[in-house]
């Protein structure tokens, strides 16, 4: 579900906004819900951190009479929310220029009095309806994990193994077909993610789609890449069915 965040601090337009969107949302039925409708962007970021997973759309002030302005709000929005989806309803028409220097990519920038603003927002609703459903297929097909205070998904059909890094605790190495990556994990819990995965070795978990060959003496896998990985000798035989034509 896509969670709707409200941010104005000025009450009247702060419920108008609120009831354009609860009257769209009960009328089309879309799967999103208005969780949060505040004044105060600290509200906003206090969310983000109680609910780290949250996939949000965005209704912003640009001046919010506070010390975190709209922008700035959006900004951070970004670094903790990487789908986020923003709009911007303001008066400040003139302001609108920072939303490309900051790089926000927001989805629309309202005029407050806008007589179109009720449509706009309902045809946001929907893009963004649609959008969150895409993404959602989209990930469904990727393997998702954050490194470096980043959102990696990664398509199955991409990665070949991941191991075990033995010199540092509770870190995975995931290789890929031309680069790999590091983050925190744990190997029992990789294997159960996708079918293809076959934890081959106690250190390593091996996509099965993106094996060349199996080499029972030397107990050992060779990737589509020409990677070797180990197999453990007790595995092997079940790997080998479990890959046969």
């Amino acid at each position: 579900m896509l969670d709707i965040l409200i941010c104005e601090d000025d009450p009247r337009q702060r419920e108008q906004i609120q009831a354009t969107i609860t009257h769209y949302l009960k009328k089309h039925h879309l799967d999103m819900s208005l969780v949060l409708s505040t004044g105060c962007p600290t509200d906003v970021l206090d969310h983000l951190k109680r609910y780290p997973d949250t996939n949000g759309f965005y209704f912003l002030d640009v001046d919010l009479q506070h010390e975190i302005n709209g922008i700035d709000l959006a900004t951070r929005i970004k670094e903790q929310d990487s789908h986020a989806k923003i709009v911007f309803i303001t008066t400040h028409d003139e302001l609108s220029h920072l939303v490309f220097k900051y790089k926000i990519e927001a989805m629309d920038y309202i005029i407050k009095g806008n007589k179109e603003l009720k449509t706009r927002v309902g045809e946001c609703l929907e893009v963004a309806h649609t959008r969150y459903i895409n993404q959602m297929t989209t990930l469904d097909e990727c393997y998702s994990f954050e490194s470096a205070g980043q959102v990696w998904n990664i398509p199955y059909s991409e990665i070949l193994f991941f191991e075990t890094d033995l010199s540092t605790r509770h870190r995975i190495i995931l290789h890929m077909k031309e680069s790999q990556i590091a983050f925190r994990g744990f190997i029992k819990q990789i294997a159960k993610v996708n079918p293809s995965f076959f934890q081959c070795h106690k250190s390593v978990v091996v996509n099965t789609e993106n094996i060349k060959q199996v080499h029972k003496a030397s107990r050992t896998i060779e990737m589509i890449n020409g990677e070797i990985v180990s197999v453990s000798s007790r595995k092997i035989a079940i790997l080998i069915a479990r890959i046969k034509p």
